[in-house]
C-alpha cells in the first residue's frame, strides 16, 4: 500500500515526484494507496486500519510534511511492515535540520528503526536511495562526484575522506542536461555510495514545487 505525504508538490502542476509516486500507486493495485495533502488525521485512520491488517505499507512524503503529521497527530500506530521514505528538504516551509536529527525524530514517532531517503530533483532523471543511515545508493545511469567548495574545477578522488559539492552524472538526461553541479554537500561512502550532509550557507531553496515555468 503506497500513502503518499506530498502536501507542497500536490499544490502545483507538473511535479515529477508525483507523477512517480502515482505509478507506484496505481502498481500497488490498492484501495487504501493514494494521495495526502493536509488531511492527516485521514492518513492516520488509514494507518490504524492498514495496521489491523498487518500490512506492508510505504509512506512517501515530503520531509516537511512528515513532520508536520508525527506533531499534529494524536497517535500514530506503529505498523511492524512499515516503510518510512522522505524525500526532499523544508522547502522553506520549517527550520533546515541535519538529516541525522530528522531521522531520529521519524524513528522514534513511527518506532521504525531506519529512515529510508530518496536524492533526486526536478532536473534529474535518476536517483539515489538509502535504506538507512542517510547513505545512498545512485541509480545505474546515475554517478556522483564532489567538487571542492571552493575550487569547481578541483574534483576529489573517491577515495577522499573530505566533503565537497555534489555534481551528477545522469545519462537518463539523454534529451536535457545531463551534468549538474547542485549546492548539496556530500561525502564519499564505500561501494559508489554517497552520503549528504547539507546544504552550502546561503543557497537557493530548490524543488521542483518551487519552480516558475
Amino acid at each position: 500500500h503506497v500513502l503518499a505525504l506530498l502536501p507542497s508538490y500536490l499544490e502545483r502542476s507538473g511535479s515529477s515526484l508525483v507523477y512517480m509516486a502515482e505509478h507506484f500507486i496505481q502498481q500497488s493495485k490498492s484501495a487504501y494507496s493514494g494521495f495526502y495533502l493536509h488531511n492527516y488525521q485521514e492518513l492516520i485512520h488509514t494507518l490504524q486500519e492498514l495496521h489491523q491488517q498487518r500490512a506492508k505499507v510505504l509512506l512517501l512524503g515530503v520531509t516537511f510534511g512528515l513532520l508536520d503529521l508525527i506533531e499534529k497527530a494524536e497517535e500514530i500506530p506503529n505498523l511492524t511492515q512499515l516503510i518510512v521514505m522522505e524525500t526532499g528538504g523544508m522547502k522553506g516551509r520549517r527550520k533546515e535540520l541535519l538529516r541525522e536529527e530528522v531521522h531520529e525524530l521519524l524513528c522514534k514517532a513511527f518506532g521504525v528503526e531506519s529512515i529510508h531517503s530518496e536524492y533526486g530533483m526536478t532536473e534529474l532523471l535518476s536517483q539515489g536511495y538509502s535504506t538507512g543511515e542517510g547513505i545512498f545508493t545512485p541509480g545505474r545511469t546515475m554517478k556522483v562526484l564532489l567538487r571542492d567548495v571552493n575550487d569547481p574545477f578541483c574534483i576529489y578522488p573517491t577515495q577522499t575522506s573530505k566533503r565537497g559539492g555534489i555534481n551528477v552524472i545522469d545519462l537518463g538526461n539523454v534529451d536535457s542536461c545531463c551534468f549538474i553541479e547542485t549546492k548539496d554537500l556530500g561525502a564519499y561512502e564505500t561501494s559508489g555510495r554517497f552520503s549528504v550532509l547539507g546544504r552550502f550557507d546561503n543557497s537557493d531553496v530548490r524543488g521542483c514545487n518551487l519552480m516558475i515555468a
